[in-house]
């Protein structure tokens, strides 16, 4: 492992602590653990082809699936030796699907040739399946587990907070009061949403098996009776991937776009949320909890900055970035097949460093804040104007037709005060139990259905 202050990146220097639940997934070791897997399980399956004079006995699979199932980091080097330097039996092979070929021809029984080592197959028909093994449980056992932890922490401070009234602001301006914790439903309510997206474009991943390009020409070619197509799907949905039929030399990789695509929604739903806490604390609405020790800032001994927000802010925008380049640039090839996409591959892992990494700044942030009641409710106090539209929808329900010009002339661009809508309530025609309706109005109690609409969240 590369010493922290030496690697190159952040993800694995800096924040190698926040990231370290992927490397399991995406680092280039269990990619080739996945590329020698599915070796391995095409190895077995044409064993049971009738066509094949491959066989393999049960007791012999089973050392086989050992190879994969007990990969280690000593299996991992071997095979990147195989590709860069070669051992005294082979040169290097420069290529790192040829690399784990090799390393699976080692770990043969001796009654299986190598020669039935990837038979009939292109690198992409290893590569495609792998990088989906990878891909897949990386987003559902890291990412989708932290976004569920993340859901609930939301849904449990909105429960909490419920009927804290609130000045809501809507252009930047003062407007109908709401509650804290109605807020932070809207955004739990959005991110189980984006949740579900992500948890079916997981379950969208597809592969496909069809050789050079995409044509099944050299297994047919060598047993033109077996039915590949169906071979082929019973294969790929071996491993709980959906199969792509039609495709040239490489998958066309719109499945990963859909999911690149669903964790960027995902991300926009938590930026906007660290976006709206980082104004939050700046009008003093939010308190942060000060940690012992820490220094906010190098010569202002009183700072508290809100910086996991901004850390969360500053990640997740760089991963939508990665994203939405991952989405355009691999759902294309030049004609049946080109390589620039293999290199640019290698940085899903990135990407999906750069989105936990705002997860997990984001639930610090979320920890270390409280809502300061006081603040939020003289707030509210001082802009007594927003109880214009209470005043002027009653007035329209008691058939004054100008009421929200009256109001607006009252209101607009003005300091208004409650003794100023008191004054208006006294030259109304209206009856007394009106008139009380209207005087009973304040600022902090005029959040509608605000605190009802939390459980709205499951």
């Amino acid at each position: 492992m590369v010493e922290p202050l030496s690697a190159v990146s952040p993800l694995d220097g800096r924040y190698a602590g926040y990231t370290e639940p992927l490397r399991a997934y995406v680092s280039e070791r269990a990619l080739v653990r996945a590329r020698t897997r599915v070796e391995i399980e095409y190895l077995v399956a044409l064993a049971d082809l009738d066509a094949t004079p491959v066989s393999i006995a049960d007791s012999d699979r089973d050392g086989l699936r050992r190879v994969y199932r007990a990969f280690d980091i000593a299996d991992a080097q071997r095979i990147k030796q195989l590709e860069t330097e070669g051992d005294s039996n082979r040169p290097a092979t420069n290529h790192d699907v040829k690399a784990v070929e090799y390393f699976v021809r080692d770990h043969l029984p001796a009654d299986v040739g190598g020669e039935w080592v990837h038979f009939g197959l292109t690198s992409e028909d290893v590569n495609n399946i792998a990088y989906r093994l990878v891909l897949g449980p990386a987003a559902e056992e890291v990412l989708l587990e932290r976004l569920r932890g993340l859901r609930e922490q939301l849904t449990t401070m909105a429960r909490e907070h419920r009927d804290v009234p609130m000045l809501a602001r809507t252009h930047g301006q003062p407007a109908t009061p709401t509650t804290f914790g109605k807020e932070l439903a809207v955004y739990a309510s959005r991110l189980g949403q984006a949740i579900a997206s992500l948890e079916r474009a997981v379950g969208g991943l597809s592969g496909k098996l069809a050789g050079a390009s995409g044509t099944y020409a050299a297994h047919r070619a060598a047993y033109p009776d077996v039915d590949w197509r169906a071979f082929a799907r019973a294969f790929v949905e071996g491993f709980d991937l959906a199969h792509e039929p039609l495709t040239t030399q490489v998958n066309p990789s719109d499945d990963l776009a859909t999911l690149f695509d669903a964790l960027r929604r995902v991300n926009n739903v938590l930026l906007d949320l660290a976006l709206d806490c980082w104004l939050y604390i700046s009008d003093g609405y939010l308190g942060q909890q000060a940690v012992a020790g820490e220094t906010g800032s190098s010569t202002m001994p009183h700072k508290v900055n809100p910086i996991d927000f901004e850390n969360s802010e500053g990640n997740l925008s760089k991963a939508n970035s990665d994203l939405e380049f991952l989405g355009g640039y691999l759902t294309n090839s030049r004609l049946q097949r080109d390589l620039s996409d293999s290199t640019v591959k290698r940085n899903v892992g990135a990407a999906l460093a750069h989105c936990l990494l705002g997860y997990r700044k984001l639930e610090d942030g979320l920890e270390k804040v409280v809502p300061n009641e006081q603040v939020m409710r003289e707030d509210l106090e001082a802009t007594p104007e927003v109880l214009g539209e209470a005043v002027q929808t009653i007035l329209r329900r008691e058939g004054h037709g100008d009421a929200y010009e009256r109001v607006k002339k009252a209101t607009r661009g003005q300091d208004v005060t409650l003794a100023d809508f008191r004054d208006l309530f006294g030259d109304l025609d209206v009856s007394a139990e009106v008139r009380e309706e209207l005087l009973a109005l304040t600022p902090a109690g005029y959040t509608g259905l605000a605190d009802e609409l939390v459980d709205q969240l499951e």
